[in-house]
């Protein structure tokens, strides 16, 4: 039994004319006539009555008819979907963030999805450092990743979203909560609030901030995140360079600064360069046509193995 048949005997059903099924189908009437006999041979069973006057549904016809459109029409949903899967427009993408870059980098990241590609889910996996990330990309825990580069190895596309400044960050009472302009060498002799890890990007941009203003920050706490680094900041155990992304947090008792002088750091769409994907080509080809993720042609994998925040 060939789907043709089964197209060609509904038209039939629903004009009750041959004539008109068959200009309906593009067909002339002698071939659909013996197309509509030849699913009758098949099935062993009548399936229209034929008058010089008219055709009609036997009860049998009836029945076959309501269990064919339902299956064509479950066979078209199943193609529509099947080609939706295939060019990317319909699955589940798990992706990653790290630090606060979720909570700059989310709501215009899933906004795009939802507008250009309905079809998509996101699965979303907050507040992972770099190395975890990439370990999620590599054993095909997530599909895609916003993370801080550099990345080792060249297995990964790296496409830069952003470069974001460094804020000073301290307590709501501190002297520089109300200053308008200032510079990093003004930390000079401040306490710093910084992260645990040693290879920290932001730590690294720290450090050369400051020592590019002439002095090596005085590190009194350390965080094992940036909700941790504000919750310190607020109850006035120290200051901190964050990234700009972090304004966000709102977090009471801390104050936001610019502050001249300070260094910039990327933040990066990754996924993995020799797993194909339509998911994630979909993906990439959203953002790009939203404006989050930059039309960028040269990619860039990084060397140096020391990433986390």
């Amino acid at each position: 039994m060939e789907l043709r048949h089964l197209y060609q005997f509904v038209a039939v059903a629903e004009t009750c004319h041959f004539g008109q099924a068959a200009k309906r189908l593009h067909l002339a009437q002698p071939a659909l006539s013996q197309s509509v006999r030849q699913l009758e041979a098949e099935l062993g069973v009548t399936l229209l009555t034929r008058t010089t006057r008219q055709v009609s549904l036997t009860p049998a016809g009836e029945f076959f008819y309501r269990e064919t459109v339902r299956n064509l029409e479950n066979i078209e949903r199943s193609t529509h979907g099947v080609r939706r899967i295939a060019e990317g427009r319909y699955g589940l993408v798990r992706i990653g963030f790290t630090g606060t870059a979720a909570f700059d980098q989310l709501p215009p990241i899933a906004r795009a999805i939802k507008q250009r590609l309905p079809g998509l889910a996101l699965e979303v996996h907050g507040d992972l450092l770099t190395p975890a990330q990439v370990e999620g990309l590599r054993s095909e825990q997530l599909d895609v990743a916003v993370l801080r580069p550099p990345v080792a190895g060249d297995d990964l596309v790296i496409r830069t979203i952003t470069t974001e400044s460094l804020l000073l960050a301290v307590p709501v009472d501190h002297r520089y909560a109300a200053e308008a302009a200032l510079e990093v060498a003004d930390l000079a002799y401040e306490d710093f609030v910084m992260y645990a890890d040693s290879h920290s990007v932001v730590n690294e941009a720290v450090l050369r901030s400051c020592r590019a203003a002439g002095f090596s920050p005085r590190r009194e706490h350390e965080a094992p995140d940036t909700s941790v680094l504000l919750a310190l900041v607020a109850a006035g155990l120290g200051v901190a360079l964050v990234p700009e992304s972090v304004r966000a947090l709102q977090l009471t008792g801390v104050v936001f600064r610019d502050i001249a002088g300070a260094s910039t750091i990327d933040l990066a769409l990754a996924w993995h360069r020799d797993r194909p994907s339509a998911l994630v080509d979909a993906l990439v080809g959203a953002l790009e046509e939203a404006g989050v993720l930059p039309r960028v042609d040269t990619l860039s994998p990084s060397p140096d193995p020391k990433a986390v925040l």
